[in-house]
Parts: structure tokens; sequence; C-alpha cells
């Protein structure tokens, strides 16, 4: 049977009831999960649509703009962006990633090989098992270097229009960077692109379709307790969009509840008593308009130590000129006392409230510009050109958690309090599935979940109703929530080398 293929769904897998608090990637994603199986689900977000919070650029496709990670999490990291890049394909944008050490930098690019080579293997490890999983190119391409010599040839040749090989990805880049900031050989990897409208706009077409999901925006989780007869939970939302003094107020019963509050995870965790430790840290990208780009661009990671002026400078591509950037510095992406950590009296930590503030209203118009400006000249360091670029947008920014006590933890999925309450606790969003695997596994193993057809799918993904999405209509939708979002509809467009 070919994954496309719904299959009827027994009446048995209908009868319990999940409740999954927060529609982020995470909540979407172990929503589409159990529904396609025929597990009822509810999903409770409290602002009017899905996949809202920290900025996605990146697939993470080895975890390779983080040196300071273990080797573990970056095979976790290559694993679930796989498994991510098979189930939401039209989410993701297909072009490598160019990893370049500056010259003041304390490091040399060969240090970068032990671990790249581990990637590879770990690679073709995979697609020897499945030959589906080779959806980052064939293994012995996941990297390559490219010595001084031969990016000065690149730069005289003519931009291609498309890609047929990774050299085209690098013309334009070869043409316009200023070699003499960077330590050579570059590494080029095939860490692809994961757009954020376009996995929102696919999350709610599937959504939209599937009868065994129920989606309740606009709903504030104000009350969650065990219910009467102590097997299952209740919880009470009100309605976040009526402001008046009596609002709408619904109580409802379900068998198993997953937090998936992103970083207002401990909210939930306070009002059951459920003590966790997490961190929780306010990151801002802001989007930029550079109308003198030519060329294909791959995206571009230019290493430096995290909270120093040298921060990471990453450039990620959009269509028609538009560009995300992110630099690691407390000027750019990072802010003083952005990084909070929960506390013995409550399982939330307490960003200050400025940054609160921006989360729940609109930035001030200078910031945007102070912040976005800092953005590209810390960006035209390396890409003189790229000083022409202007503000595009608003910045996309919010805060995500980071469960335990290591700011540099990256691969995290869930954790359990209880019988039948999880908590979604990703940090990236290729972390998603396996959250949503742990999440169905446990559901089985509680004997909560019986049908046959999640025990059939529980190592096996199973998403024919998201996967029947169209490119077209995934654009449309992707486009539109760009428009309401206030963000260049570009953004929600597919890049590739066509």
């Amino acid at each position: 049977m070919c994954q496309n293929d719904p299959i009827s769904i027994s009446e048995d897998a209908q009868q319990i009831k999940v409740g999954i608090v927060g529609a982020g990637v995470a909540g979407a994603t172990i929503a589409l999960r159990l529904a396609e199986l025929g597990i009822k689900t509810t999903l409770i977000e409290k602002g009017p649509s899905l996949v809202n919070g920290p900025p996605i650029c990146h697939l993470h496709a080895g975890g390779n703009l983080y040196r300071e990670i273990s080797d573990h999490q970056c095979i976790s990291l290559l694993q679930q962006s796989i498994d991510t890049v098979k189930v939401y394909p039209q989410s993701v944008n297909i072009r490598p990633t160019i990893v370049a050490l500056p010259v003041s930098d304390q490091d040399q690019p060969h240090d970068l090989l032990p671990r790249l080579e581990k990637l590879r293997a770990h690679y073709q490890v995979l697609v020897e098992q499945d030959p589906s999983n080779e959806v980052l190119g064939k293994p012995e391409h996941y990297f390559r270097l490219f010595e001084r010599a031969e990016i000065e040839a690149l730069a005289r040749r003519p931009l291609p229009t498309h890609a047929e090989c990774d050299e085209d990805w690098l013309v334009a880049f070869a043409k316009k960077v200023n070699l003499n900031k960077l330590k050579f050989p570059l590494v080029l990897v095939q860490e692809y692109g994961l757009s954020a409208f376009r996995f929102a706009a696919i999350v709610s077409l599937a959504i939209e379709r599937l009868p065994y999901c129920l989606l309740q925006t606009n709903s504030r989780v104000v009350d969650i307790k065990k219910n009467n007869n102590g097997s299952g939970w209740q919880i009470t939302t009100t309605n976040t969009v009526d402001d008046r003094t009596d609002k709408h107020i619904n109580v409802s019963d379900y068998d198993y509840v997953v937090n998936a509050c992103g970083f207002k995870s401990g909210e939930l965790d306070d009002m059951l008593n459920a003590k966790r430790q997490r961190m929780v840290e306010f990151k801002a990208a802001y989007v930029a308009h550079w109308p003198q780009c030519q060329g294909l661009w791959p995206e571009v990671v230019f290493y430096g130590e995290r909270g120093t002026p040298q921060g990471m400078a990453q450039l990620t591509p959009y269509p028609d000129g538009y560009f995300q950037l992110h630099g690691m510095t407390q000027a750019i992406t990072l802010f003083e006392d952005g990084l909070v950590a929960s506390c013995e009296q409550s399982s939330q930590p307490k960003l200050p409230d400025r940054f609160i503030k921006k989360i729940e209203n609109q930035w001030p118009e200078q910031l945007i510009n102070e912040r976005t400006l800092g953005s590209i000249e810390h960006i035209a360091q390396f890409i003189p050109d790229f000083s022409t670029a202007n503000t595009a947008a608003k910045p996309l920014f919010g805060a995500q958690q980071i469960p335990g006590d290591d700011p540099d933890l990256r691969a995290a999925d869930v954790s359990f309090y209880q019988k039948g309450y999880a908590r979604a606790e990703i940090v990236k969003a290729s972390s998603a599935l396996a959250a949503a695997d742990a999440i169905l596994q446990d559901l089985l193993t509680l004997g909560i979940v019986t049908s046959e057809i999640a025990k059939r799918y529980a190592n096996k993904h199973y998403f024919p109703i998201s996967l029947q999405c169209k490119a077209g209509e995934v654009t449309s939708r992707a486009e539109e929530l760009a428009r309401v979002r206030s963000y260049p509809e570009a953004l929600a467009r597919n890049f590739n080398s066509n």
C-alpha cells in the first residue's frame, strides 16, 4: 500500500480523546500523527492560527550550524531531519549550505572533518537500511570541500539560472564574498532550508481534512486537573478574542494530554504542580531585501563565537532577493537577559516584561530598523555588496524552551509526568516527529490506544492526508499566512534550483 493511500479506520480507534495544548510545530505535528491513525484529537491554540513561534529557516540535517553540540545530537538531528523531509516535502527548500570560518576564528576548517565524516557515514547506513532515506542527495555527496583556487575560478564563470551541480550554487557567492576574510577550504553541506510558512500551510490544510482532529483556535487554557474518576484530565478554556467579562468557558475531558505550549509549557506544569527544570531563550531573525541580488544563493554560515561581536552570521535565501538573517550577537539575534531559567517555585522561566511585550505586541519601528540594519552590517563584513540591502519586514521572533539546564541542547523531544501527561519539548522543528512517535508509543504502552492501525504504524510514519497536499495549494495558503502576519510573500514561496 502506498504511503499516500488512506486506509479505513476501525471504530475502536475513535473511542479515546487526546487533548494537545499548543499548535506550534510540535503540537501540530503530534496532532497529525495521531489523527492520521484515527485517534480523536483536539488541538487547543490560544492564537488565531497554527505554527507561530520562534523563527524556522533551517532543517538542521546534521546540526552543522552548531560546533558546540555533541556528535550524538548532530546524528539525532540528521535522522530527525530525514524523517521531516519525508513527511513534509513541500516545506523544504532544497539548496545546500556553505560553512565558512573567518580568519579571526580560533579553529581551522579541517577541525570540522571528523564530525562531517561521521555524519556522512551514518547517512550512508540509513540509506542502506532504507533507500527512501536518500532525501539529502547521495550520501557520498553529503559534504564537499572547496579550496580558494576553486572559488576564484567559479567567480569567473557566468551566473547560472538553475543548479545542475554543487558548483552552480557557489558562483554568485564566489563573485561577492571577500575571500580575504575567510579560511580555506570552505565546506558545502547538504543542509536544506525549512519554510515556516509552508510548514504552517501543510499542517493547516491537513488538519482541515482530518475528521479525527478538532482545532480550537483563540482558546486559552485556564485550568487543568485530574477528572472526577481519576483516569483522565479535565481542561478548562476561555475564548481569547472575547473581551466580555462573561467570557465563554468550555470544560472538556481527555484521556491523555500533551503539553505543547512551547516557551510557556511551564504555565501548564504549574497548574498541575508538575515540577520541571527548563530554560527559555528569546531570539529574533531579521528580514532583509537585497534588490541587487543576482544568481543562485546557498545558505551561508560564517562561524563565530556566540554572544560576542564576532558571533555566527547566517544568511538564508528566499526568492526575489529576500533573506532571513541571524547574527549570534547580543545586538542582533541574542538579547541581554534573554536566556532565563525556571526556579524552585515555578516551572515557568520568567522572561523580562520587555520580551513579553515584543511577543504579544508590535515591535517599535526604530528597534526593527536598528537590529535589521545591524544584521545587514554583520553579513556585509564578509559580503560587502550586501550593505545595500534594506529592512523588508518586522523580525521573525519568539522564545524557545530548552529542557534541563544546558543552553547548548538542540536535540530534544518529550518528557512525561504521571500517567497520560506528556510534554513536547522540542528545540528544533525537525525533532517534532520524534516527539510525536514517543507520545504514540506511550499511548500504546499505557493501553490508552489499542487500535490495530496504531500498533501497525507505531514504528512507521503514516501521513496519507498530509502527503496529499499539493505544491500549488501549499504555496497559496503559505502566501496567505505571510500576508496576514505582515511578511513578504517571497518567504512563503518554494526556493529551489528551477
